[in-house]
C-alpha cells in the first residue's frame, strides 16, 4: 500500500506528540480536529453534541497516545475513540436525530469546499443526499470517500466487521444513485 505525505506526516507528528512534543501535539490536533468534528457530527446529527464528543475524545487520545502500538494505526484509532463516544452520548441521553438547515452543515463542512463550479454543486447535492441515510451508512461513506480511510480502516475506527462496512456503502451508493435517478430504494 502506498503512503501518500499527509499520512506520513501525520504518523511522525503522532509519534512525536507520544514523545511529549507539544509543538507536534498542537499540530496534531489542528489536522485532526476538523475531521473528528465532522465524523461525530456525521454520527451525532447535532453540532454541539458532536463538539463536545470529540472535545471529550482528545481527552482520551492523549492518554492513550503512548499505548498506540502502530502509530500508522492512528487515523483509525481516533476515529474509533470518537465513534465509540458518540455511541456513549446517544444511549445515554437518548438524543433525537434531528436534520440540520442547510447553513449548520455549511458551518461543520467549512473548508471542504474548494472545488469550483459544476464540481462543486454536484458535490453539495451528494452531500445533501447522503444526510437522509442512516447514521452508519453515512458514517462508512463519508469515511470512504471523504476521510479516504480503507474498509479495513473504517472497520476499526466504527467497531464493525470489514463485511458490515462493504454491506453499508453498497446500501448508501444505491440509495444515493436511486435518489438521485429519482427513485426509491426501500432498503436501509
Amino acid at each position: 500500500m502506498q503512503r501518500d505525505t499527509e499520512r506520513i506526516l501525520d504518523e511522525y507528528l503522532a509519534a512525536a506528540a507520544r514523545t511529549g512534543d507539544r509543538a507536534a501535539w498542537e499540530r496534531l490536533v489542528t489536522r485532526w480536529q476538523p475531521r473528528l468534528l465532522r465524523h461525530a457530527w456525521r454520527l451525532t446529527g447535532h453540532p454541539d453534541l458532536a463538539r463536545d464528543m470529540v472535545q471529550e475524545a482528545w481527552l482520551e487520545i492523549v492518554r492513550g497516545l503512548r499505548r498506540l502500538d502502530d502509530i500508522a494505526a492512528f487515523p483509525a484509532w481516533a476515529f474509533r475513540i470518537v465513534t465509540r463516544r458518540c455511541a456513549r452520548a446517544i444511549r445515554g441521553r437518548q438524543v433525537e436525530r434531528t436534520r440540520l438547515v442547510d447553513a449548520e452543515l455549511d458551518t461543520v463542512m467549512a473548508g471542504e469546499q474548494d472545488e469550483a463550479g459544476e464540481r462543486a454543486s454536484e458535490l453539495a447535492i451528494v452531500r445533501a443526499e447522503m444526510q437522509g441515510l442512516p447514521a452508519p451508512q453515512r458514517a462508512a461513506l463519508s469515511l470512504f470517500y471523504l476521510e479516504d480511510l480503507s474498509v479495513a480502516e473504517i472497520a476499526v475506527a466504527l467497531d464493525v466487521p470489514p463485511g458490515t462496512v462493504k454491506t453499508r456503502l453498497m446500501h448508501a451508493r444505491r440509495k444515493i444513485r436511486a435518489r438521485l435517478e429519482g427513485s426509491s430504494d426501500g432498503q436501509d
